[in-house]
């Protein structure tokens, strides 16, 4: 079945501008999002050497001392260090009862001026990162989130074009978006042992998803016919996928595909995942072509900070812990 094969589609034609690439390439990004919910893209212009300055990074940050990771604890902002084991997917949709998940994280947002407004007023989701004491760490990362930034506002007009819309329909909602970048750490695993694994099966909040070219595999989806399809290695090629936001926008025509990651290798897989999502004050409702008389939206519109502050607190243990002896 063509839907048990995940789609590779080539940004190059459209990236360059070529004619009628943007409504071909939009075609493809349709059929992965309807019917397979992932898809690979190549020519996506961001230089193998940043990505590979990225996954050096991730190495030398996790490579620390626990405890000097711990000094970067996370945080309410969901910035800073996730320790070994520091969350549980209890909202999976396809998944009951899972362990705490094998994996480490430090987690980046968009880099804010001490003096910006929402970083003033303690505003959620828009607080300052904290940095290791890596000299070179925090370049690398923030320009990496930048070139992330810039191909997901070029990927927004082939959504809208997939949807039916103009092609400048989510220009505005994405001119600031929200994105969170995961540096993510498994240790090996011989596979999910008494339901544990590196990353639970479970579905993404974001808009999208770009997880970078890697070649220590662990990651699996779930097809609609609901077979576990590990992913192949394609060089230099970005996993994408959408998840519950999306979901949202296109009234459930768009798919959030359940997906896990077990590293069965022998050493370290690190994996990094830029999740992104309209901008801050952005109402999340379906777009105009995916409703209609027989089609009500299936979701009442909500706002970035209001559904990811319900998620972690719902998801993310270390949170939740201390979050009860503030109150204690």
């Amino acid at each position: 079945m063509a839907t048990e094969t995940i789609p590779v589609i080539d940004l190059g034609p459209y990236l360059a501008g070529e004619p009628g690439a943007m409504d071909r390439t939009a075609k493809e990004l349709r059929f992965a999002l309807t019917e397979i919910g992932f898809y690979f893209i190549v020519n996506h212009g961001i230089a193998r050497e940043k990505i590979a300055a990225m996954f050096a990074e991730v190495k030398r940050f996790h490579d620390q001392p626990v405890e000097k990771k711990l000094e970067l604890k996370l945080d309410q902002h969901n910035t800073g260090y996730l320790p070994m084991r520091g969350n549980t997917l209890r909202t999976s949709t396809v998944q009951a009862g899972t362990k705490a998940n094998l994996n480490e994280a430090f987690f980046v947002k968009r880099e804010m001026a001490p003096d910006h407004p929402d970083v003033l007023s303690g505003r959620r989701f828009r607080g300052l990162n904290r940095w290791p004491d890596l000299p070179g760490f925090r370049d690398t990362v923030v320009d990496y989130c930048n070139e992330m930034e810039r191909l997901v506002q070029k990927m927004v007009r082939l959504y809208a074009r997939a949807l039916d819309l103009p092609a400048n329909y989510f220009d505005t909602a994405f001119a600031e978006p929200m994105f969170s970048m995961r540096m993510t750490h498994y240790p090996p695993q011989d596979g999910p042992v008494d339901d544990e694994f590196g990353l639970a099966p479970h579905t993404d909040t974001s808009f999208l998803t770009l997880l970078a070219p890697n070649e220590v595999q662990g990651l699996s989806i779930r097809s609609q016919s609901g077979t576990w399809i590990d992913m192949p290695a394609i060089d230099n090629a970005y996993v994408v996928n959408g998840g519950q936001m999306l979901q949202r926008y296109t009234n459930d025509l768009f798919l959030a595909t359940p997906h896990r990651a077990i590293n069965k290798t022998v050493g370290a897989r690190y994996a990094l995942p830029f999740f992104c999502d309209s901008g801050i004050d952005w109402p999340v409702a379906a777009v105009p072509t995916t409703v209609g008389p027989d089609k009500p939206p299936k979701y009442p519109t909500t706002w970035y900070s209001d559904y990811m502050t319900w998620y972690l607190k719902r998801n993310y243990d270390v949170l939740n812990t201390e979050a009860q002896q503030a109150a204690e």
